[in-house]
């Protein structure tokens, strides 16, 4: 019917409009990845290691090469035990999908033994995981950006830093909703994480005022360690899930790579002015 219609346009439109953000939302990840987090990690650990005079082996490299292949080794290891659950259970989830898209049939590690096409992971199957891990390296790095604050000696500089977090924070928590919302996420799980990421950055402020005041020697270098680990994360949900999900989805190509540098950009000029 007419109505009929009308609906399933009305619902295209919005999966259409829905696949545009959450590029937006790529494209601002990418930059907080190229411009933000990794930039400031690798400044810290060169300061720590220039103090400490460590010359040999790249190792804010390797650090951060510590980060990704923790990620990836803990999806890997949760999508195998979700995968031996299911065979126990005799069940048939719907884990692969053929060339990207979705089917109504599911398909199986046996189809997949038997058939000749390129067959690979479904981003969606697993991405609550993924969700968590995007979750978790944004809140540290939040924990970081706090510390840089509590770090501070003068009033003037911890306000302008306040007001460039505070800024680059607004467009962050957009886009980590919007992948929060994609994922299978619970409404209630994700009043959560965006309540204790929004906690994050006063957390680093009271840890960095402390750290301030005891004067721990080796607390810089601990600090940009975990940061490295973090930004590894971060590589790793940037470049293996975001990106390729969005790129690889149905869609129009053009627009949806429009508005992943139009986030970029977005990003980039407040990094630019902050």
């Amino acid at each position: 019917t007419y109505q009929h219609l009308k609906t399933i346009q009305k619902e295209n439109v919005l999966k259409r409009f829905i696949v545009l953000i959450s590029c937006f939302a790529g494209g601002v990840f990418l930059a907080a990845c190229l411009l933000d987090i990794v930039p400031d990690y690798l400044s810290d650990i060169s300061a720590e290691m220039d103090a400490q005079k460590l010359e040999v082996f790249p190792l804010p490299e390797f650090i951060m090469a510590a980060g990704f292949f923790t990620v990836l080794i803990l999806e890997k290891m949760v999508l195998s035990f979700r995968q031996l659950r299911g065979a126990h259970h005799g069940e048939r989830a719907p884990l692969l999908s053929e060339n990207g898209h979705s089917h109504s049939g599911a398909v199986t590690a046996p189809d997949l033994e038997n058939s000749g096409h390129h067959v690979h992971v479904d981003f969606q199957a697993h991405s609550p995981f993924r969700s968590f891990m995007l979750f978790l390296s944004l809140s540290l790095h939040s924990v970081f950006e706090g510390l840089a604050i509590g770090l501070q000696s003068t009033d003037s500089k911890v306000m302008e830093i306040c007001i460039a977090i505070l800024v680059h924070k607004s467009i962050i928590v957009f886009s980590l909703s919007v992948k929060l919302v994609q994922s299978a996420v619970q409404p209630i799980w994700i009043a959560a994480y965006i309540g204790v990421f929004a906690l994050m950055s006063p957390l680093g402020i009271g840890v960095g005022i402390s750290v301030m005041e005891a004067q721990l020697a080796a607390g810089a270098l601990i600090q940009a360690i975990l940061e490295g680990l973090a930004a590894g994360t971060f590589i790793y949900i940037t470049f293996m899930e975001i990106l390729p999900h969005e790129l690889n989805s149905a869609g129009n190509q053009v627009l949806k790579v429009f508005f992943i540098l139009l986030g970029f950009t977005i990003m980039a000029a407040l990094t630019f002015l902050g």
